[in-house]
């Protein structure tokens, strides 16, 4: 199989598609996923036999912060270095956006963080990451 990355934002029925795919539907709200591409500072998507089967994207202020986002690729095509050539192409991209003091940061679990850790990303003890889901 071969695999084409597009620097571009993948679409609503793209991302919903890739992300039911590895079991985030529940995830994100349905109506609130165009308005979170469309504020995202950049994309990526994997296409193979022209579907799409990957997705990534960059969120963050775009000067100090980004944050690696929503990284999935289909069962189908997983382990076969789609995960890896979407990060590499956001890598890419941010290096590009980013100044030498700037934070890039996500979250990971599972099998995961071996890629991330092969691209320079460490835990840091003296860092926790933290999150909630909805208001308060």
């Amino acid at each position: 199989m071969s695999y084409e990355i597009i620097d571009r934002m993948p679409t609503t029925a793209e991302f919903t598609a890739v992300t039911a795919a590895v079991g985030w539907q529940h995830a994100y709200d349905p109506d609130a996923v165009p308005a979170s591409l469309a504020r995202s500072l950049h994309g990526v998507v994997a296409v193979c036999d022209g579907a799409v089967v990957g997705v990534g994207r960059v969120i963050g202020d775009g000067a100090i912060y980004f944050y690696l986002q929503d990284i999935a690729v289909v069962p189908e095509h997983q382990g076969r270095g789609v995960g890896r050539a979407l990060l590499t192409a956001l890598e890419r991209w941010i290096a590009t956006q980013a100044g030498p003091r700037s934070f890039v940061g996500l979250f990971a679990a599972g099998e995961s963080v071996r890629l991330y850790e092969q691209f320079g990303y460490r835990r840091h003890d003296d860092m926790t990451g933290m999150f909630r889901v909805g208001p308060r």
